[in-house]
């Protein structure tokens, strides 16, 4: 480094430093010539500190960062570089700069190929961790072992059956977890080998297509001059080999159903304007919130509806579910706000809250219900920029909780109790009745009635037995 003004004990004390760092370090002249190097660099290189100066650096660093700073004249920090030999480097590099020249630049740089090995078998034991059974991946969907039993059985049969995969049509309102399903499946086919590791998911709204010739275009694909616009396209359905299509909404593939019974039947599919016939293999799993029986042509129906999954509205889910969903969502709500921000989180309803939230009907189903359990929680937070300390502990009330489904919630109620205490009174009158011809008298009744549940005092039986005529 002779444009270094320094002392030869000086020169051999900054050496042996740089000589002892664990990184690499390169320094280069103007030309982009090696004029030093620490011997970490050189075994990086596979080559010796002696066989290193004076040569270009690119004999040794093909993609070497420190060029761009004789360039650009600028540092350039955190650089991610691959050597064509699959070696991978982080890289600082920064011009050296003397009375406003620049006289070469300088890389400092650590070789990461094993740190990123390492992550990688840890993202594929993370992968494999979570795939490790069906049952494991099911469970997921709340449910699974209760009013979604027989769903989550048939959705199995569907993707693991020897004579499978097959295809299926998942039906339900709006919100309730259609194509959360689809993606367990899909999850479920490669845990089991069905599919490949790598095998596409790929989701079309059929919905949002207005314009037919679009539509057809992004699902089947498209040759250049087909229809105005039109260009070399592979379509959707392309994208999907080998792997699953999710057709979403599929009542709204109004136009070229026809096109989609040819793909299942013949695995070809056929660009729109082309005359080549592309092999396909995919998986149809079709969901739709109308009857898609009424809304598809009959063969293609047919083929879809080798398995029907019907997912039931919020209402028809079980309390205990309904109590797992709660939970979960305000663990997810928990898990996200800790994600961004570092502060302890405690999240908690009152019991009226949270039996109001429970005990409410939502029209968008599983979605909606999370979406006002969301809202509830804002509603009780401060803003983000008010908090005073790093602890936070939100109080869920009444107050919270959107009007409209305050006042849903205790209609239901109101049904509900009225309901039961008809069936009650019903079933009490039954009872009564039937000892009384037994020949008990009003405390014996009271006595067994109270055995079975029903809570009603002696006066209560002989108030009773005097309005029935008994």
């Amino acid at each position: 480094m002779q444009w270094l003004d320094l002392n030869e004990s000086t020169s051999i004390i900054l050496d042996q430093i740089i000589q002892k760092i664990n990184e690499g370090v390169n320094v280069v002249d103007t030309d982009g010539n090696i004029i030093y190097v620490n011997e970490n660099s050189a075994n990086y290189a596979d080559t010796s500190i002696e066989n290193m100066l004076g040569k270009h650096i690119t004999e040794f660093y093909p993609n070497a960062a420190v060029l761009k700073v004789l360039d650009f004249k600028k540092k350039y920090t955190n650089i991610h570089v691959e050597n064509p030999d699959g070696r991978h480097f982080i890289v600082n590099a920064y011009p050296l700069i003397i009375d406003d020249q620049i006289k070469g630049g300088l890389a400092i740089f650590r070789d990461i190929t094993e740190l990123k090995m390492m992550n990688s078998k840890i993202l594929n034991l993370q992968e494999k961790l979570i795939n490790t059974s069906s049952s494991n991946i099911f469970n997921d969907f709340i449910g699974s072992q209760g009013s979604l039993k027989e769903v989550v059985n048939k959705a199995c049969k569907a993707m693991g059956s020897p004579g499978g995969p097959r295809h299926s049509i998942i039906s339900g309102e709006t919100g309730t977890g259609k194509t959360y399903l689809a993606k367990l499946m899909y999850r479920f086919a490669k845990n089991i080998g069905v599919l490949k590791e790598d095998a596409p998911f790929v989701h079309i709204n059929c919905a949002q297509f207005t314009n037919p010739d679009i539509a057809a275009s992004e699902i089947f694909g498209s040759k250049k001059g087909s229809f105005t616009g039109a260009s070399n396209k592979n379509g959707l359905i392309e994208q999907a080999n080998k792997g699953v299509l999710f057709l979403d909404e599929a009542h709204a593939l109004k136009n070229y159903q026809n096109l989609l019974l040819k793909v299942i039947e013949e695995q070809k599919v056929r660009r729109i304007g082309g005359i080549k016939e592309i092999p396909v293999d995919v998986i149809v799993i079709a969901a739709s919130t109308k009857d898609l029986e009424e809304n598809l042509l009959p063969e293609l129906y047919q083929r879809l509806a080798q398995y029907e999954l019907v997912l039931p509205p919020f209402d028809q889910r079980s309390y205990s579910e309904k109590e797992k969903m709660f939970l979960h969502f305000k663990e997810e709500y928990k898990k996200s706000a800790l994600e961004k921000y570092d502060f302890d989180l405690e999240i908690m309803f009152e019991p009226e809250a949270r039996e109001r939230l429970l005990n409410a009907s939502y029209k968008r189903n599983v979605r909606h219900f999370k979406n006002v359990i969301n809202y509830a929680i804002d509603s009780a937070t401060p803003l983000i920029n008010n908090l005073d300390n790093k602890k936070l502990m939100i109080l869920v009330k009444n107050e919270h909780i959107p009007q409209k489904i305050l006042a849903e919630s205790r209609n239901n109620n109101y049904q509900s109790e009225v309901k039961e205490n008809n069936s009650n009174s019903e079933n009490a009158e039954e009872l009564i009745k039937f000892y009384r011809e037994k020949g008990f008298g009003a405390r014996r009744i009271a006595t067994r009635l109270q055995e079975k549940g029903i809570d009603l005092k002696y006066y209560q039986v002989s108030y009773r037995l005097k309005k029935m005529d008994l």
